[in-house]
């Protein structure tokens, strides 16, 4: 504690999936996240947490974790460096990714912005979404 207040760090966020399996597949194989548990405690209960390269705040998938309905989570967000080598990474590895696209004047337009103005979209196999942007360097 500093100052008499603690430290809120996010440390995971639950996704909703309809198959854990292929989930992990597109997460660890796909998208790249290092898997850093994989644990089932009985027949209803399974949980694996998958942690994307350099982050502090994991993304855990599972069975009897959450009631929500698999792909309802939205607006879920990555930072990188470079965008452009992003996207390359995961058109290889197979993911459907939107071409490079900013904002202008209130209005999605493709091909790359200004600064923390370069964006990319795709979704898990159940529509969970995500956004990539770029963070200046």
């Amino acid at each position: 504690m500093e100052n008499g207040t603690v430290d809120w760090k996010l440390e995971v966020v639950v996704l909703p999936v309809s198959d854990v399996d292929r989930a992990k597949r597109f997460y660890s194989e796909q998208v790249g996240f290092v898997v850093d548990v994989d644990t089932r405690m009985g027949d209803n209960f399974r949980v694996v947490q998958m942690t994307p390269r350099g982050s502090a705040c994991s993304v855990s998938i599972g069975q009897g974790l959450i009631d929500s309905a698999p792909g309802s989570v939205k607006g879920m967000q990555l930072v990188v460096a470079d965008l452009a080598a992003a996207r390359a990474e995961l058109l290889e590895r197979g993911v459907e990714v939107t071409p490079i696209r900013h904002v202008d004047n209130g209005t999605w337009v493709d091909g790359p912005g200004g600064a923390w103005n370069s964006f990319i979209f795709f979704n898990d196999p159940d529509g969970n979404a995500w956004t990539v942007q770029e963070k200046p360097q």
